[in-house]
């Protein structure tokens, strides 16, 4: 990688705000490696898609030579970020927070190196929070905020507009700006990054460090540490909408939660206009090469891309997997022989329809009760997607969308078809008939 490497971020659309984004080039493109920081709070047993961009950009400053850390929130996912949040978030347990920590490490390791040349550290925030009482910490951390400051931050606006913070809350900005604090203090860490909705967070960790560095015992002005803050933008279409949402919700990494074959699925359905700009992110695919795929091909583009992501998430195997089984499925040809079909009526669907009167109407379930019951063992999927309650709806979201997948357990498939017209179930039935008869 050449010299300019915060120039290549900012081309491959990685930088959105900074706080001094002189001080961040010249240490990103200097010869001598950065500490450098990314914090998760483990608010659920999975990553998900929105987690990607910054764990990139951790990936590509820890091959530049970086030295990164990466922080699990085990004491911060106790109190809640209410960053853009309406109302306050669900209140977990500390063994529901111990469980997600262990998981969030494990799939973590998907997008960074811990071990061999340059490996990067995990870290619980717990470690150096528990240790505090509350009195210390709010004397030690607390007296250096200033709440009307807080307040007018968007942070806590969105919370402030819809019935007000819990006091709980308000303690979340002084913990993570502590966080880094810490690792300035213990690693001689000086970047944080992450997601744009980290902005506040981030710049209040800046402020605390300037702050609190200012009088270092033993060092002049100019050997203080310097703190900066990069992040990055939240992952949208070109329409402006989050992605990572599916008809079925969340797109996770763990694969019990969303399986590689329906990941795949989901990126090669994104939008044309999407793609170069996700091989981009998640592909180290030339720029050049990128806009010239892309214009050429866009087929060919949509499928790399695909791919691409799902390798890095699934690993080269289960990518490989995923095509072989979109193939299998979706093209035309002998492919489909033992791959069953069924019509459904397309305004149905966008009219919004139970997911067990869907299956059971379509003949892939002889009753209702058989469908529900299959649910609740896990054994049902729609797109590659687990169905999770028999409540579920399917709706139409992709006007485009012009056939659903059914899947029971691991080799029974159905394809509903949709169409302007009725069911038609005879291709199924007649499938079943023939296994019935073996």
């Amino acid at each position: 990688m050449s010299d300019n490497f915060f120039e290549y971020l900012k081309e491959r659309g990685y930088v959105y705000q900074s706080t001094n984004e002189a001080g961040i080039r010249d240490s990103l493109n200097g010869k001598k490696p950065i500490t450098f920081y990314l914090g998760i709070d483990p608010t659920a047993d999975s990553l998900h898609i929105g987690h990607f961009f910054a764990l990139m950009m951790f990936r590509h400053l820890q091959r530049r030579g970086h030295r990164g850390i990466l922080v699990i929130g085990g004491a911060t996912a106790l109190v809640g970020d209410p960053t853009g949040k309406s109302d306050m978030r669900k209140m977990m347990t500390k063994e529901e927070v111990a469980r997600n920590v262990e998981e969030v490490k494990t799939l973590a390791k998907r997008f960074i190196r811990t071990e061999g040349e340059n490996p990067a550290i995990i870290l619980d925030n717990s470690e150096w929070i528990n240790s505090f009482s509350y009195v210390d910490f709010m004397r030690y951390v607390g007296v250096h905020f200033n709440v009307n400051k807080m307040l007018a931050s968007e942070a806590y606006s969105k919370r402030m507009e819809n019935g007000g913070l819990t006091f709980l809350e308000m303690g979340y900005m002084l913990m993570q700006a502590y966080d880094f604090l810490y690792l300035n203090r213990k690693y001689g860490c000086s970047l944080e990054i992450g997601g744009s909705d980290q902005w506040g967070n981030i710049v209040a960790g800046t402020e605390l460090s300037r702050k609190m560095n200012f009088h270092v015992e033993g060092k002049t002005k100019d050997e203080r540490p310097d703190t900066f803050g990069l992040t990055c933008p939240l992952l949208m279409t070109k329409e402006g909408k989050k992605m990572g949402k599916t008809e079925q919700g969340t797109l996770w990494v763990a694969r019990d939660k969303t399986t590689p074959f329906a990941f795949y699925q989901y990126f090669y359905n994104t939008a044309d206009s999407d793609t170069e700009m996700l091989l981009k992110l998640f592909t180290d695919i030339p720029t050049a090469e990128i806009v010239n795929l892309c214009q050429k091909d866009i087929v060919l583009a949509k499928k790399k891309m695909a791919y691409e992501v799902t390798k890095l998430v699934h690993g080269e195997e289960e990518a490989i997997k995923a095509v072989e089984a979109a193939k299998a499925l979706f093209q035309k040809g002998k492919n489909m022989e033992n791959v069953p079909s069924a019509d459904f009526d397309i305004e149905r669907i966008k009219k919004g329809i139970n997911v067990v009167d869907f299956a059971v109407e379509l003949g892939f379930f002889l009753s209702k009760s058989e469908a529900r019951r299959m649910i609740q063992q896990g054994g049902f999927s729609i797109d590659g997607k687990r169905v999770v309650s028999s409540d579920e709806n399917i709706t139409l979201e992709d006007p485009s969308k012009e056939a659903f997948l059914l899947q029971r357990g691991k080799k029974n498939f159905l394809r509903a078809i949709l169409k302007n017209k009725g069911s038609s179930l005879s291709a199924f039935k007649e499938l079943q008939r023939k296994q019935n008869e073996r």
